[in-house]
């Protein structure tokens, strides 16, 4: 068991450094393309840091373990919305901008409920996956276009382009490939030893997925949001958590679903009722006023705690 804990944790590093390398080499090549800080959030820093759940979940579905990978998904989305936002407004109270508030957080409530209704029976096909991905691709797309569309707005500055950028694009390439690289060795490493700690104390692999490899997947945008949070910097803190989410339901289920048919009987209706819940709850509090205050982080961040209370009540 201590071998399988120091791998475990070996992973979470290796999947830290890989989405890294990844979010670096994307965001500067986003930032060449001048696009805006708030849509790199939504989607260049969102997708990248949602590679660890996408690379994950796929492992995991290919070797027959769905109930890590949808718990994977659920667990991530209620950690990036209880525990990162409500740290990340602790820290500094978080603006919400009103494309934010009147676009992309009711696309990613639409789509909780969406695949809240579809996997009430445990399993999603590759019908259902074919929705989602056909779903992501859209909100890319409509993304972009968004911000080619308001592109006075949305031009970075040279100086912003050469803190995001190495200075050459070819270095980018290479960050973008080796963070992609790490993450598909670190994932199989992942799963394995989740898996095997999971048999160690006797608890089911669905809860492993939704706290141990959920947590240890949304390191990434733990990191960015924290930092964003840190540096005043909203628009990312809230952007990333908002296009994360939206990526794990449409992209990750979506290809994963494509590729392998995943049946997942152990993520029960607590679990998405929760991710429902959480996912609902921050349409209101980022409309008042448009900012996500202090208190408010701390009422999510006391939701997840006693959320993970009740997924561990047999293991305390």
């Amino acid at each position: 068991m201590t071998t399988s804990i120091f791998l475990l944790i070996l992973s979470l590093i290796a999947l830290y450094i890989g989405a890294d390398w990844l979010v670096r080499g994307s965001s500067a090549l986003a930032a060449r393309a001048n696009i805006s800080p708030l849509v790199i959030g939504l989607t260049v820093v969102a997708f990248g840091t949602s590679a660890p759940e996408l690379i994950v979940s796929l492992n995991a579905a290919l070797h027959g373990q769905g109930d890590i990978a949808i718990g994977n998904v659920v667990g991530s989305n209620i950690f990036n919305i209880c525990l990162i936002l409500g740290v990340s407004a602790i820290i500094h109270p978080l603006q919400a901008k009103t494309q934010l508030v009147k676009k992309d957080i009711p696309i990613m409530i639409v789509a909780t409920i969406l695949f809240t209704i579809l996997f009430w029976n445990g399993k999603i096909g590759r019908l259902e996956g074919l929705l989602f991905f056909t779903g992501i691709v859209v909100y890319t797309f409509y993304s972009l276009y968004f911000a080619r569309k308001h592109n006075k707005e949305s031009n970075l500055s040279s100086e912003e382009k050469v803190k995001l950028g190495s200075g050459h694009w070819y270095v980018d390439v290479l960050f973008l490939i080796g963070g992609l690289a790490v993450l598909v060795f670190a994932s199989q490493l992942l799963v394995d030893n989740a898996v095997s700690l999971a048999k160690s104390f006797g608890v089911s692999e669905a809860v492993i997925g939704l706290t141990i490899v959920a947590a240890g997947t949304s390191m990434p945008e733990l990191a960015t949001s924290i930092v964003a949070a840190y540096k005043k910097n909203p628009e990312i803190a809230v952007g990333n958590i908002v296009g994360s989410n939206i990526f794990n339901l449409l992209a990750i289920v979506g290809t994963t679903a494509l590729v392998h048919p995943i049946n997942a009987p152990q993520v029960n209706y607590i679990d998405l009722l929760v991710m429902l819940g959480a996912s609902i709850l921050i349409l209101p509090i980022a409309r008042t006023g448009y900012k996500i205050n202090r208190w408010e982080g701390v009422g999510l961040v006391i939701i997840y705690v006693g959320y993970t209370f009740y997924l561990l009540r047999d293991v305390l």
